[in-house]
């Protein structure tokens, strides 16, 4: 499960006094420990009951400006700084499932009940209302190939609630959890950390009761680019390279499945071609295509 850090007992600080010890701060995202480190500094900052409501008061006075120029998330999450290529800072609404919000948009709205993990390391401090809960799994990424329908050895560890002034780390690409809503509207606070090489690892998305991965979450600019440049003068050409040599997996997946939109009656044999690849990831998803194409 996410790792528990000690809070610590440190004064109240406000948005700015955060912004600027992170600024200050040394710290690796790839790393667990350099990340964890910085979790008694969004504690005393969860410590600070104010903040947040000053903040949305702000916005709300100038209708939201902030929010709709630099928030690429959904209503949910309140960023409370742009991102700066480093760190990521917010807070998330958890309404109650009987809450109107949830009645009307339903769950999926709020990612409940959505079992996945994440490619990327953040810290979350419980700051107001009693929590949501999670059931938490873990898994070891390095032991698959990330092919949907591939068993993904879960291992079960608890449901548990992130309580106010609990503080916990999520490891990327190890922690597992289904979001369950809390019992009364709640509010987290978040360090996402942030690394150049993240749009490129997968997310995924797990089918719990089969055990198994049901499919990646992640796709870049440059994946949906390539989808449109197949089809526009020599993308197929590019699509071709992309599919042999690209140093990230996903990519020559993204290729192949674009290069074979556009020559429909290769598609077979690229596939086949491709489910002799050196690559697990490669391989497995030419395999999966193929079989999905000779399915009646």
């Amino acid at each position: 499960m996410p790792r528990l850090i000690a809070a610590d007992e440190g004064t109240a600080i406000g948005l700015d006094g955060l912004v600027e010890a992170l600024d200050r701060a040394d710290f690796d995202a790839r790393d667990e420990d350099s990340i964890a480190a910085l979790g008694p500094l969004l504690a005393r900052l969860g410590r600070n009951p104010d903040f947040l409501a000053d903040l949305a008061i702000d916005e709300l006075k100038r209708r939201c400006e902030g929010q709709h120029r630099g928030n690429g998330y959904g209503a949910q999450v309140f960023l409370l700084r742009p991102p700066n290529g480093r760190y990521v800072l917010r807070a998330n609404f958890w309404p109650a499932r009987d809450d109107p919000l949830v009645r009307a948009s339903g769950p999926a709205a709020f990612y409940y009940d959505l079992p996945h993990d994440h490619n990327f390391p953040f810290l979350t401090y419980g700051y107001l209302g009693p929590g949501y809960w999670s059931d938490y799994f873990e898994y070891d990424v390095d032991a698959l190939a990330g092919v949907p329908g591939e068993d993904a050895g879960l291992r079960f560890v608890e449901r548990s609630r992130l309580e106010p002034g609990k503080l916990m780390l999520y490891r990327m690409r190890r922690d597992i959890h289904v979001q369950l809503p809390p019992d009364a509207f709640s509010v987290s606070l978040n360090i996402l950390g942030a690394d150049p090489t993240q749009p490129w690892l997968d997310q995924y998305r797990f089918d719990i009761a089969r055990g198994v991965i049901a499919e990646g979450l992640t796709c870049t600019g440059a994946e949906a680019l390539l989808a449109v440049a197949v089809h526009i003068g020599n993308g197929a050409d590019l699509a071709a390279a992309f599919a042999r040599n690209h140093p990230c997996e996903r990519m020559r997946v993204t290729a192949l499945d674009a290069l074979t939109s556009a020559l429909p009656s290769e598609a077979n044999a690229i596939f086949e071609s491709a489910a002799g690849a050196g690559s697990r990831y490669v391989a497995g998803h030419a395999r999966a295509r193929l079989a999905m194409r000779a399915a009646p």
